[in-house]
């Protein structure tokens, strides 16, 4: 299968990589931005197969019941119970606690529209598990896929998000008119 995701995304679809997956690490939170296309989700399938390493996301406790649950779990999948708590940060942290290898991939703009603003949940899930942050770009307009050095949050979050808003800028989305960059 790796070879057949080769083939696509570097001869049919012509897209490079620009940067290496930190594979040798079993943790960590990746933010995918921009996030403008159903299309998002079909390129990060084929680019995990490419790469051929694990990566995970998170998802409402229901959508891993049938009938469709096979196929969210098959595709890296984890449930948070939010009935419970609304504590998103807290669950999604013990989960990184209980696996021995759990890289979870979010979207900070949390949504397909453009945003001015992210949301900060991928920040403190990182802070609380005690993970980097691997940045990665899904740049239509240049047609590739751009991979940061793990960075670990510090201190001074305000300083951290100019660093994470450095690395995409001039990225652009699949429906240009919502990359907020």
């Amino acid at each position: 299968m790796q070879k057949l995701a080769r083939f696509i995304y570097f001869k049919l679809l012509g897209w490079k990589v620009v940067g290496t997956f930190p594979g040798h690490l079993d943790k960590f939170v990746i933010i995918v931005v921009p996030h403008t296309s159903w299309v998002d989700f079909f390129l990060a399938l084929l680019i995990r197969k490419v790469w051929n390493e694990q990566i995970n996301f998170i998802g409402k406790k229901s959508l891993f019941d049938s009938p469709f649950g096979w196929f969210f779990r098959w595709t890296g999948g984890t449930p948070i119970d939010r009935s419970k708590s609304s504590d998103t940060v807290t669950a999604t942290a013990k989960i990184f606690k209980r696996k021995d290898k759990f890289r979870l991939a979010l979207s900070p703009e949390g949504t397909r529209k453009k945003v001015d603003q992210w949301k900060t949940g991928f920040y403190f899930i990182a802070k609380t598990a005690e993970v980097p942050i691997v940045m990665v770009a899904f740049d239509f307009g240049e047609k590739q896929i751009k991979v940061s050095e793990p960075y670990y949050t510090t201190l001074d979050k305000e300083t951290d998000f100019k660093i994470y808003k450095a690395f995409f800028k001039g990225v652009v989305g699949k429906k240009t008119a919502k990359t907020s960059f």
